[in-house]
């Protein structure tokens, strides 16, 4: 009898699948990739056409010859590693490692771990595709060059560990950027105002909102403007002026990819894109449910197609109509992908089984796996289902020459929404117009609540909007979100507090290091433009060494001429006026994973330490000592008295020397502004003509 062997990644996988499968068939795990570049050197042949050195990763060894004895005893040997780029190469690395014979090796894929979709690609076995090896070798190999070229040049002027990556000095880029424009936003003034009318007749009042003139929109800027409107409308009379009902739809969303699980899995289960991935890797890998064994419960978690298989859709649409009612049950169309590069033949991430309600496997999952995947489920539910109704109603009020307007909307149909919320779905408008409102309606002032705001400035990323940004701008792919944010979090380039992600001392040195010595390895669109000739290379239109050859040259010169500028930056050991109480030296500063230190140069006799308080050079405004930038446990910096805790003055933005010359505050530098420190005063004026 034939014997037939299937290798997947993971041990995991083999207990599910072994299920499926008869006897004739084992099935073992290569345990991820088993050949990669060596660590220890660059590992690509830059005078032989770049060719990449591969080696046999170390600990895999015993892992390739169990392997080899399970070849030699099989007849057909299918490798059924992930469907994507990654899963193509591990699939193709384990072909040269084992040395198979192409007459008895064969590539499957399936898309989800159940019965039928194993047996199905079993029965359409390929070869292994070399162009979704190739654009892995491409990525792998530009990876290789960028980290271990520029690398080296951050330990020498920084400090050692640190890294430069072709993705991760994007992504802190972008949140250099976003630190930026927040430092240098200054807030502006506004005033709204409520009017609360009597309506005659009825109990509950009306609370409209000013709106302006009634062709146009006004924003009332300080409080002169508002006493002005106030003024002239003291004596108004209020009338209805107009009421619209509108229907309006809300659509579906669409079923999950990567990218949109991760936004929303941190929005409403609170989770790390890291820990979402993990626990989708479980779901997808299998679970244990009651009755059924080892089964994986959703699709593959790597993807960037919100397209879904005609039975999976089919079979949707049906548990709609039967659980919910026909009306709900939307008709079938083409989803849209917006034009955009999607990995391959992929689906979006759904549940592998409809009927497999999150209710029926609560018992069979962890807590986060049983909120992960109901989330997964509800969202599949919710994208088969149809829109929301909604009727929308506005009135106009006229007050004198003025207008408010009052807004509110009324539920006709739930549609998705019986299943499915989003997250940061805006509260409904509770606002339900008092039953009899008609043009006829009298009514009458009871008062007038006006209130002052600032304008906010732009949010900090969190892990999940940098997710949002990363794929708009079209860098990395759904495999390499989660892996980049770890990268920055884990050199403590950037630092987590509440959910927002802010960068740290390190960060700033690193980022500006690479602005201003590789700035197409940061450029967006550069990174953006090598993901799209990555994508053709796993389209077979471009040779994956072309994209090389046209890099590497450019690359070569950069690090040169960094190496030459930066060599003169030779970045002594700054010494400080500050006394080592234990030897008597001058202590010097130092970079450690947080940041600056002071140590004592008599290192490794005198081991003293201190944390290092850096004088900006400004008296503290309340308490006269100096101000000093101080760091936050996570890293994050910000600006305190040195005679803390006795003085409790901070801020995140540094204070200036310059008094207001409006309310005599002290003030702020905000970009190229200096701004009054009280909000109320206002106060701006251009930093520039201060420093000359």
């Amino acid at each position: 009898m034939a014997h037939y062997l299937v290798i997947v990644e993971s041990p995991a996988k083999v207990k599910t699948i072994k299920k499926f499968l008869g006897s004739n068939y084992t099935v073992a795990a290569s345990q991820g990739h088993v050949r990669d570049l060596p660590k220890s050197s660059l590992g690509i042949d830059i005078e032989h056409d770049y060719e990449p050195k591969y080696i046999t990763i170390r600990g895999k060894g015993d892992i390739l010859a169990s392997l080899r004895k399970e070849v030699k005893k099989s007849d057909k040997v299918y490798l059924a590693t992930d469907p994507d780029r990654e899963g193509e190469a591990i699939s193709w690395h384990l072909a040269a490692a084992l040395k198979l014979d192409e007459k008895k090796m064969r590539r499957i894929t399936f898309n989800e771990i159940t019965k039928n979709a194993v047996k199905a690609s079993l029965k359409a076995p390929r070869d292994i595709d070399m162009n979704l090896v190739d654009a892995q070798q491409a990525r792998r190999v530009l990876d290789r060059m960028v980290g271990y070229l520029i690398s080296p040049l951050l330990w020498a002027k920084v400090k050692r560990g640190l890294s430069a990556g072709r993705v991760q000095s994007v992504a802190l880029r972008l949140v250099a950027d976003r630190e930026d424009e927040i430092n240098a936003f200054i807030p502006e003034e506004y005033w709204t105002l409520d009017a609360v009318l009597k309506i005659k007749g009825e109990k509950r009042p009306l609370v409209a909102r000013f709106y302006g003139t009634d062709k146009k929109k006004i924003t009332i800027r300080s409080e002169e403007e508002l006493n002005e409107i106030l003024r002239k409308i003291e004596n108004a009379q209020y009338r209805i002026t107009d009421i619209k009902t509108t229907e309006r739809i809300r659509k579906a969303p669409l079923p999950f990819t990567t990218s949109t699980l991760q936004q929303e899995a941190a929005k409403a289960l609170n989770f790390g894109t890291q820990k979402t991935m993990r626990i989708a890797q479980q779901l997808y890998e299998g679970v244990d449910i009651k009755g059924n064994g080892t089964v994986g419960v959703i699709t593959y978690l790597r993807t960037d197609s919100t397209r879904i298989a005609d039975e999976a859709d089919a079979a949707a649409r049906e548990y709609i109509s039967s659980n919910y009612g026909k009306e709900y049950a939307a008709p079938r169309q083409e989803a849209p992908n917006g034009g955009k590069k999607i990995q391959d033949a992929h689906e979006a991430i759904r549940p592998t089984d409809i009927t497999r309600t999150p209710a029926s496997l609560k018992d069979s999952l962890t807590r986060d796996q049983f909120r992960l995947y109901q989330l997964i489920w509800k969202r599949f539910a919710a994208s088969r289902m149809n829109p929301a109704r909604y009727e929308a109603t506005s009135v106009k009020i006229g007050a004198d020459e003025y207008c408010f307007t009052v807004s509110a909307s009324k539920l006709l149909f739930d549609g998705f929404r019986s299943v499915y919320t989003e997250a940061d779905e805006e509260k409904e408008e509770s606002n339900v117009l008092v039953g009899n409102l008609s043009m006829d309606s009298v009514l009458t002032k009871e008062e007038l609540d006006p209130k002052q705001h600032f304008t906010q400035p732009p949010a900090h990323y969190t892990e999940a909007s940098l997710v949002k940004a990363l794929e708009e701008l079209g860098i990395g792919r759904p495999s390499t979100y989660a892996p980049t944010i770890s990268i920055i979090l884990g050199r403590r380039y950037v630092t987590k507090e509440a959910k927002n992600l802010y960068l740290t001392e390190i960060g700033e040195v690193v980022n500006n290091m690479m602005k201003q010595s590789f700035p197409s390895i940061v450029d967006v669109n550069f990174t953006a433009n090598m993901e799209g000739l990555l994508d053709m290379v796993e389209e077979g239109k471009v040779e994956w060494k072309e994209i090389i050859r046209n890099f590497y040259p450019d690359l070569e010169e950069a690090v040169q001429k960094a190496e030459k500028e930066l060599e003169t930056v030779k970045i002594e050991d700054e010494v400080t006026d500050v006394i080592c109480e234990e030897c008597g030296r001058n202590m010097v500063i130092k970079y450690g994973p947080h940041g600056k230190f002071l140590a004592c140069p008599g290192f490794p006799e005198c081991r003293n330490t201190k944390p290092y308080l850096e004088k900006i050079g400004v008296p503290c405004p309340v308490c006269g000592k100096d101000v000093v930038i101080r760091k936050t446990k996570k890293g994050r910096k910000y600006y305190g008295c040195e005679n803390n805790p006795e003085c409790e003055f901070m801020s995140w933005q540094k204070p200036s020397k310059e008094k207001c010359p409006e309310c005599g505050g002290y003030m702020l530098e905000k970009g190229n502004k200096l701004v009054c420190a009280d909000e109320k005063c206002g106060y701006v004026t251009a930093l520039n003509k201060k420093k000359e």
